[in-house]
């Protein structure tokens, strides 16, 4: 089973980028999309339910900001578009679908980097998600959560740790979020289980040639429930081209979706 996910950084700006014609030669089961911006009457155009899929998309209230996406080989056995908090439910953060024993959740996690108010916001999203996926785990089900958390684990990470402890996405209480997510509560980095190596990211910023010097962060995942470690195969960050200012990142499980 292959599993892509990509913040889009606008589904619409994807396209134009070329995302839509590399999608079909990959051979992805599930796709998840953060940040498509888009309302569902802008996305009326073919190219964005690809054929073959399933495909879902989840809006935030406000225009133009926000969204996901999820598009699955097969139909899923249902599909929850909300975690239960209203914050975050309005901004189209999260669609889960369900194919008999796993759950596939495609997530956009709130970034705090435009300033105290939002890294509140960001604050109070980990506060309200850590128990949320406690609660998951405890279901029985398995978990695939794919997505832009908005945070660096580790100073392997992004490539300066050290400039970037006081900024958001690299905070020491955002760390021991992930330490705890990864640690206590029992989940796991899938990437890692396969990709130990640096300078490994996912997202870098439009400035200073930061993409062509490879100036970057990971913040982009899949985590998943322990039980699927062992089914995880392989890892790739896609650079040959550019769809967004994220790259896609694909894992290959030694699964079949249900």
């Amino acid at each position: 089973m292959r599993i892509i996910t990509l913040n889009a950084n606008g589904i619409r700006a994807a396209a134009r980028k070329g995302f839509f014609d590399w999608l079909p030669r990959q051979g992805a089961d599930v796709v998840c999309i953060q940040e498509t911006k888009a309302q569902a009457h802008q996305l009326e155009d073919p190219q964005f339910r690809p054929a073959g899929y399933h495909c879902v998309y989840v809006d935030a209230e406000r225009k133009g900001y926000s969204g996901v996406a999820l598009y699955a080989r097969r139909e899923p056995d249902a599909v929850i578009t909300a975690m239960g908090c209203e914050e975050f439910d309005r901004e189209g953060r999260y669609v889960e679908a369900r194919f008999d024993r796993l759950s596939i959740i495609s997530l956009y996690a709130p970034s705090g980097s435009a300033g105290p108010e939002r890294q509140a916001s960001k604050d109070r999203f980990l506060d309200f998600f850590l128990p949320h996926l406690r609660a998951l785990k405890a279901n029985g089900r398995e978990y695939i959560v794919c997505g832009d958390f908005n945070i660096a684990h580790k100073a392997i990470d992004l490539k300066n740790w050290k400039s970037n402890q006081k900024n958001s996405g690299f905070l020491p209480h955002e760390r021991a979020w992930m330490d705890r997510l990864f640690g206590a509560e029992g989940w796991v980095d899938a990437f890692r289980v396969v990709d130990p190596r640096p300078e490994r990211y996912t997202w870098w910023s439009n400035r200073g040639q930061a993409w062509a010097r490879n100036v970057g962060w990971r913040i982009d995942y899949h985590v998943i429930t322990p039980g699927l470690r062992e089914a995880v195969r392989r890892a790739d960050i896609y650079r040959d081209e550019r769809f967004s200012d994220h790259a896609p990142l694909t894992i290959d499980y030694d699964l079949a979706l249900p």
